[in-house]
């Protein structure tokens, strides 16, 4: 794709699986990737095979973040994709049970997004790509919070995306669908009944199959290319058609 030859790309969560699918298109197309993760040992790996660079902090902590951050110099696209999931009813959850999920998946992306896009405004061009989830869009029995928090970066990304249009920084969101991660097998369960979960999920996603990671990346790095220099503020879901809403 155009214009991702020498841009550098900072990925957080880049050490899990999709995380470490998107660090890998990138590298491909020539970027040169820093891979972020709170896992050092993850981080580092990816990093040796995409010949990029490892970042080993928490995103929900800001200092540790912005320090990150001034470490790793220039960055021309942010791909915010740490996420963590914990699958219970809300009604049965202490409020002690949340703060972890807000975290993670709200807080640390505002994190990130704040010490990051100042140096993209200030040189007026950058790319900013928020992984949320159909779960966001659409609701998720055992996942009000983490919904909650995933649509909040819904409307987070739509309002950013309005008040940097004029500053030459685009802000998208991808939303996956099912995808074959540890979260969802932690979701699913082990031996057959965990089977049996998966087999019904699979039959209602009408490409009968539940996303791969590496059904994410050609999006992510679409949206980062010169050739989506026209497309901000937008959702695009990759759910193997289990959600169409417009």
């Amino acid at each position: 794709m155009k214009g991702l030859d020498g841009k550098v790309v900072l990925v957080t969560g880049g050490g899990g699986a999709i995380g470490a699918a998107i660090c890998r298109r990138f590298a491909e197309a020539g970027a040169k990737v820093i891979v972020a993760d709170r896992n050092a040992e993850a981080a580092q790996r990816v990093a040796a095979e995409t010949g990029g660079r490892a970042l080993a902090f928490d995103i929900s902590d800001y200092a540790a973040a912005k320090a990150a951050v001034d470490s790793a110099g220039q960055i021309d696209v942010l791909v915010n994709n740490a996420g963590w999931d914990r699958f219970q009813n809300f009604i049965d959850m202490d409020p002690a049970d949340w703060e972890q999920l807000i975290a993670i998946n709200l807080r640390g992306p505002l994190n990130m997004h704040h010490v990051v896009v100042p140096q993209m405004v200030k040189r007026g061009w950058g790319r900013v790509v928020n992984i949320s989830s159909d779960a966001a869009r659409v609701g998720s029995s055992g996942e009000s919070v983490y919904s909650a928090c995933k649509g909040g970066i819904l409307s987070f990304s739509k309002t950013l995306a309005r008040e940097l249009a004029r500053k030459g920084v685009t802000v998208n969101v991808v939303c996956p669908g099912p995808t074959d991660t540890p979260i969802l097998r932690g979701f699913a369960g082990e031996g057959e009944a965990g089977q049996k979960v998966l087999d019904a999920l699979v039959r209602a996603i009408p490409l009968k199959r539940v996303g791969q990671p590496e059904d994410m990346p050609g999006i992510v790095a679409f949206l980062a290319s010169d050739e989506a220099a026209y497309i901000t503020g937008q959702v695009i879901s990759v759910s193997g058609g289990l959600t169409m809403a417009g």
